[in-house]
Parts: structure tokens; C-alpha cells; sequence
């Protein structure tokens, strides 16, 4: 079966061009080829965009436990329609997957219920050092260092040595420093409103947990990846970093400020937090100057009701 894509504004590694593109069994066989080539289909992508199938490297399903916001199906169902033919997903269930029975299990689901390529962090906790170094079939350890949500914070600095230094996987984080974050929400009272949010979890605490995390895979001689970077500050220290490590940004730290929260108050309510224009500016910056390699989605569900609930609780 040969398909035929004509006139699309294809994006190419170095370019976007108006090619054609023909398709023979599934696989791309030829770019540019002329507009009379042999296909059985022939699709006018006029004013079009052809992209690759988009990896996502950090969602957050739903399944197990907390199906009534998603499942596998339904998720990856949402990843094909918009193109993301692969995803890595976090291992905040219920139950986490936080032990190599845990992963096996999930990827079992998987196999009966996704319609994309699929790949599952393990998680870590402080106790399950042994349970990481044998886990084979995932992209990678998720360290939480400053609790977001579920119960899988590692904030121990001895924990964290030990993480970084008896495993081999590549491993990614959740920067934000708890005791700044703690600290910020004694300081005024636990926050009455959204727009408190990031003032509790500043620009500080995100800088300070990447820094600490990115000390520890230079030490270490650790591949380490910075999830969700939403700081200039965090931008700024990156571009001091060596080969080890890579970073991403995420959409509603590119489009969003705390501007937004008047508008849509916890509608943009995550974490990290939303931060200032400049922060988003040099997020952006970030990207086009290669500092941060990646755009993921982040993609974590909520039902309504959970987020029409009062601060902190939505």
C-alpha cells in the first residue's frame, strides 16, 4: 500500500519545506518525490503541516487508580489524534510504581489498552535504592525532590547520594526545594488565594532543587534530566552545565504568567508553579537557544470539581 502526501509543509530536521511525501507500508520511502509519483492514495495536504510522530517525554495518566479522570485507552486515544505516537509516563498511580512488580504490572496494562508507543518511569522513593538498580524495562528513574502530588518525596540528602550513585538509569526530577517551599507558605500563612501558589513555590525554590539535583549527577557522573524548567534563573544556571545533563520546558510555562490567575485562576494552578512574564521569556530563550532541549506536556488531569474546590485544596 502506497500513500501519496502532496503539497504539505513538511518539518525536516534543518527546515520546513513544501514536499510531498510518500508512504509504503506504514514507513515513510521517499521525501520530494514528484506530484506524479505511483500511490494507491493520494491525500492534498494543501496548507497543511506534516510533522513526525511527537515523543512526549512527561504525562501523567491515570491508570492504575484514579481512572475516573483517564485511563490508557482514552489517553492514548488523545495522544494519536494529536500526533504524539510515543509517550514516558510518571509514576505517581495508585499504586506508584515504585518497585519493579509495580512496572511490570503497568506495562502489562499497557499492552492490552494503548494505541502509541509506550514507556514507564520507575519511581523513587528513599528505601527502594534496590528495587531502581534492577529495573530494566523503563526509560528512567522520577525522583521527586519537593512533594507535588502523591507521597513520593526524597528530600534526604543521604537518600538522594545513594540514588544517584548505586543506579545506572537515566534519571529526571521534579525540582522544587520543600523547605524553601515550606518555609514560603509559613511566611504568609499557608496562602488564601491561587495567585499565593507561586509565591510559595518561587523562583528560589525552583532554582535551589535544580541545583542541588544537577550537583549531584556532576559528582555522580549521572545522566540526569530537568524536568519542567519554569525560571530564568534555572535557564541561566543550565547553559553552566556539562553534556549530562538536558532539560525541557512545558507549554503553560511558556504561555502562561502569574498574570493569567485573575483570569483563570486555578485553571493554571500546578506545579511548578506559573511564574512572571520575564520568567516565561527567558523559558522561551531557552528553547531557541538550545539551553533546554525538550517541550513536553506534562499532561496531568484534574476533574472539575477538584479544581473549583478553595486554595490550597484545588
Amino acid at each position: 500500500m502506497k500513500t501519496l502526501i502532496r503539497h504539505a509543509q513538511v518539518v525536516l530536521p534543518e527546515s520546513t519545506e513544501r514536499i510531498n511525501v510518500l508512504i509504503e507500508n506504514g514507513k515513510v520511502a521517499a521525501l520530494d518525490v514528484p506530484d506524479g509519483a505511483s500511490a494507491d492514495e493520494v491525500i492534498d495536504a494543501s496548507g497543511l503541516h506534516l510533522i513526525p510522530g511527537v515523543v512526549d517525554d512527561q504525562v501523567h495518566f491515570r491508570e492504575p487508580g484514579l481512572t475516573h479522570k483517564e485511563d490508557l485507552l482514552t489517553a492514548t486515544r488523545a495522544c494519536a489524534k494529536g500526533g504524539v505516537t510515543s509517550f514516558l509516563e510518571m509514576p505517581n498511580t495508585k499504586p506508584t510504581t515504585t518497585s519493579v512488580a509495580a512496572l511490570e504490572s503497568k506495562l502489562g496494562l499497557a499492552a492490552g489498552r494503548c494505541v502509541v508507543n509506550y514507556g514507564f518511569y520507575i519511581g523513587a522513593t528513599p528505601e527502594n535504592v534496590a528495587e531502581l538498580a534492577r529495573a530494566t524495562r523503563t526509560p528512567g528513574i522520577k525522583i521527586f525532590i519537593g512533594s507535588s502530588t502523591g507521597d513520593l518525596l526524597v528530600d534526604e540528602q543521604s537518600a538522594l547520594e545513594r540514588i544517584f550513585a548505586e543506579t545506572t538509569l537515566p534519571i529526571c526530577a521534579h525540582c522544587e526545594d520543600e523547605a524553601t517551599v515550606r518555609a514560603n507558605a509559613a511566611r504568609i500563612g499557608g496562602g488564601s488565594s491561587v495567585a499565593d501558589h507561586s509565591r510559595i513555590r518561587d523562583n528560589a525554590a525552583a532554582l535551589i532543587a535544580t541545583k542541588r539535583a544537577v550537583d549531584l549527577a556532576e559528582r555522580h557522573r549521572h545522566r540526569f534530566h530537568v524536568l519542567h524548567v519554569s525560571t530564568a534563573e534555572e535557564v541561566q544556571f543550565l547553559r553552566g552545565t556539562s553534556d549530562l545533563i538536558t532539560a525541557e520546558a512545558c507549554p503553560h510555562h511558556l504561555f502562561f504568567t502569574v498574570d493569567d490567575y485573575d483570569r483563570l485562576g486555578s485553571l493554571i494552578q500546578m506545579n511548578p508553579s506559573i511564574k512572571s512574564r520575564a520568567d516565561a521569556a527567558a523559558v522561551w530563550q531557552g528553547l531557541l537557544d538550545g539551553t533546554l532541549e525538550v517541550i513536553a506536556t506534562d499532561h496531568a488531569p484534574h476533574t472539575s470539581e477538584e479544581k473549583r474546590q478553595p486554595y490550597p485544596k484545588s
